[in-house]
């Protein structure tokens, strides 16, 4: 039960700042979803740094990870937000700004994951 409050309070603290992040930076550029890329990019970034951590120094424990990764990457994070928004500019024949999104958060978020991974070695 407490892994499970772990989650919990790890995923609503990630989805407040996702819906903060989400409303300050999604109208700044039309036909772009900013916010959403930002809040995907950067749960990619702090995945890998947590992970990362885990797995160098031994010092991170499975609740915390469970908090942590699972909880807060989880909820801050939002594939099916994405999902919605790369509908919605093929509804509205945006088909650049849809293969750009598509490709920049893929290419962008795994870049980011390694690059967490990769940054926790000089901790």
């Amino acid at each position: 039960m407490k892994q499970v409050l772990l989650v919990f309070i790890g995923g609503g603290l990630g989805s407040v700042l996702r819906f903060l992040i989400g409303k300050l930076l999604n109208p700044s550029i039309t036909n772009f979803p900013l916010g959403t890329f930002a809040v995907n990019v950067l749960g990619c970034l702090c995945i890998g740094l947590i992970m990362g951590y885990a797995s160098k120094s031994q010092m991170l424990s499975q609740n915390y990870t469970l908090l942590l990764a699972t909880g807060f990457c989880g909820g801050f994070t939002t594939f099916s937000s994405f999902a919605l928004e790369n509908q919605q500019l093929l509804v509205s024949n945006n088909l650049s700004a849809f293969i750009f999104y598509t490709l920049a958060s893929l290419v962008v978020g795994f870049l980011a994951v390694f690059a967490g991974l990769y940054l926790v070695r000089f901790v």
